[in-house]
């Protein structure tokens, strides 16, 4: 058997090599940290700020579909890390994506909880009293869905 050889002192890692691992613990710390903005949902804030946001402005035609369906009671069912819920959301616009009547399906045990009661089985769901659709809907579907009707011109239902 061959002799053994002593052991060698410790590697010092060099400054760029501590630089790197500096940088890349206070990333993980700033990710790790990471909250959504405190104003979801409340007058003024996103209520689908777990979404993202949508990168084009909203149009009236937009957010008069927004407000229709806030005014009938549609729910829109959807999950923070749910890509087709943020190209659902991102259909509507900035302005009216922010304003969409939405429920978080995945981020607290109360949301959690709603969504179960409410039966949602896929993400993005709609709902509308007993009326359901699943999957990314086009402005044009969710309008037949709701029974939307705009005024030609008029830029009001």
């Amino acid at each position: 058997m061959p002799p053994l050889s002593p052991p060698r002192p410790p590697r010092r890692p060099s400054a760029p090599a501590l630089l790197l691992l500096g940088g890349l613990s206070a990333l993980a710390g700033g990710l790790l940290s990471f909250s959504p903005p405190a104003h979801g949902g409340q007058a003024g804030g996103s209520t689908t700020p777990t979404l993202g946001e949508a990168l084009a402005p909203s149009g009236g035609e937009q957010l008069a579909l927004t407000e229709h369906l806030r005014r009938i009671g549609a729910v829109f069912y959807g999950a923070w890390w749910c890509p087709a819920c943020f190209r659902q959301k991102s259909l509507f616009g900035q302005q009216a994506g922010d304003r969409l009547p939405y429920v978080e399906c995945d981020k607290t045990s109360e949301g959690r909880e709603r969504c179960q009661a409410a039966g949602i089985k896929a993400y993005p769901t709609w709902v509308l009293g007993t009326s359901r659709v699943e999957g990314v809907q086009t402005l044009q579907e969710l309008k037949r869905w709701s029974g939307f009707t705009q005024t030609p011109g008029t830029g009001t239902p």
